[in-house]
């Protein structure tokens, strides 16, 4: 959670940077979201300040294909009960890659980056409230729903970079 996600890519990778973000958010924009093309352009910006960049071996839409499918992978983009829904193979004939390319460039990039399922700091903003990775919290040894502990408690976690916001601090949502 205390991730910083800038946009800020090294001069030398910004032509690759440009060409991969192109394709994702073009990607997005037609077939998701925007906030899978901010998470596509914060995940493209990360790889592109590795040292060294695996974005520079391999065609830009074979990175735009596997990092839509790694965030696609935490946020559940291939459940067809979630909005938005698409099947992998769709993503990947749409991106122009074949689905093995897409799903080892994905691999490559959780490992990289040590991304899981409904990772923190890769979720949808409009998933956060129902990811509970981000709200269980380890409390004088117990693991603990945070939401449910006092405001004094959701301070000190949002203080340390725990969580997103005090949840005591929210208005109920309907």
């Amino acid at each position: 959670m205390t991730k910083s996600k800038t946009l800020k890519v090294p001069e030398s990778m910004q032509a690759v940077f440009n060409e991969v973000v192109a394709i994702s958010n073009d990607f997005c924009k037609q077939h998701l979201n925007e906030e899978y093309a901010e998470l596509a352009r914060q995940m493209a910006a990360t790889l592109a300040r590795k040292r060294p960049s695996p974005l520079v071996n391999g065609r830009a839409n074979s990175w735009a294909a596997g990092i839509i499918y790694t965030l696609g992978q935490v946020n559940f983009l291939f459940d067809k009960s979630q909005s938005p829904h698409m099947r992998a193979d769709e993503l990947c004939k749409r991106i122009g890659v074949s689905q093995q390319t897409a799903g080892g460039r994905a691999q490559k990039i959780r490992e990289m980056l040590d991304i899981f399922q409904m990772h923190p700091d890769w979720t949808l903003p409009s998933r956060v409230d129902d990811n509970p990775i981000i709200w269980y919290l380890k409390v004088n040894g117990y693991i603990v729903d945070i939401r449910g502990m006092p405001r004094e408690a959701q301070v000190v976690a949002f203080e340390k970079g725990l969580i997103p916001y005090i949840p005591a601090d929210r208005e109920e949502r309907p």
